[in-house]
C-alpha cells in the first residue's frame, strides 16, 4: 500500500521549527540593532509647547548654556530651567508677545511648562552631567550643535558605542574649562594645527586631571 504522503514530509516539523527559529533570530537581531538610538532616536524632533530657539539665546545672543540648565556643574542631570529664569529677561524684553503666554502663566501660577524630553538614555543607563562637564567634555559632544537649533532635535546616537568610543579615547575630546559652552570653539581653522593641538592638550589634560579612560560594564551599568 503505498504512503499518503511523500517521505520528504516527515521531516516538515524539524524544517518548521529551524526555519521559525532562524527567523526569530534574524527578527530579534533586526531589531536590537536597527531600534538602537543611532537609528530610533538621532533626527527625534517633537513639538514644545513653547518654541524656544536655542539659535536666537545660545547663538545669537551668546548666552552661556549654565544660566538656564544650572544644575549641569553640580548634578547628575541637566536641569530644565524654571519659568521665572525666563522671565528675568522676559519680564522687560516681548514682555507681552503672545508667544511667551505660557510662560508668563507659568511663572504667575507655579504650574511647569510640560516639556517633552527629547535626550534620555535607559534606566539601566547611569550618566552623570556633572562628572563629564568638569573632565573638560563639552555639550556639543553629545547633543550636537545646540547654538544652531531653532528647535532642539536629538543629534547625536547616544549609543553604547558612541559613549565607548569617546571612553576609549578621551584626550581627544576635552577642552579647556572656560570652553566647555563654547560651542563653536576650536583650537585653529587649521585641521592638522588644531589636530595636533588637541592631542597635546588632551593627553595633558587626562594625565593632569586624572580623566579616566573607564570601559568596565560597571562604569555606566549600576
Amino acid at each position: 500500500m503505498s504512503a499518503i504522503f511523500p517521505k520528504w514530509t516527515n521531516r516538515l516539523p524539524l524544517m518548521i521549527i529551524v526555519g521559525g527559529g532562524l527567523f526569530a533570530t534574524a527578527a530579534i537581531a533586526g531589531v536590537w540593532y536597527y531600534f538602537t538610538p543611532k537609528y530610533f532616536l538621532v533626527g527625534y524632533q517633537p513639538i514644545q509647547p513653547v518654541a524656544f530657539s536655542h539659535a536666537t539665546h545660545a547663538g545669537q545672543l551668546g548666552m552661556d548654556c549654565r544660566y538656564c540648565h544650572s544644575a549641569v556643574e553640580k548634578s547628575w542631570f541637566s536641569n530644565i530651567p524654571a519659568s521665572s529664569t525666563c522671565m528675568n529677561c522676559h519680564n522687560q524684553v516681548l514682555k507681552d508677545d503672545d508667544r511667551l503666554a505660557l510662560v508668563r502663566e507659568s511663572a504667575a501660577t507655579g504650574k511647569p511648562i510640560p516639556w517633552v524630553q527629547i535626550h534620555r538614555v535607559p534606566d539601566f543607563v547611569y550618566f552623570n552631567h556633572s562628572v563629564h562637564v568638569n573632565r573638560g567634555v563639552s555639550c556639543v559632544e553629545c547633543h550636537g550643535p545646540i547654538d544652531k537649533m531653532e528647535e532642539v532635535y536629538h543629534a547625536k546616537p547616544l549609543s553604547m558605542s558612541f559613549c565607548l568610543d569617546c571612553h576609549r579615547n578621551p584626550a581627544a575630546k576635552v577642552r579647556p574649562a572656560d570652553k566647555i559652552t563654547d560651542l563653536n570653539w576650536q583650537w585653529s581653522p587649521d585641521a592638522t594645527v588644531n589636530a595636533q593641538q588637541q592631542k597635546a592638550f588632551g593627553e595633558k589634560y587626562v594625565t593632569d586631571h586624572r580623566v579616566e579612560s573607564l570601559q568596565n560594564c560597571s562604569a555606566c551599568h549600576r
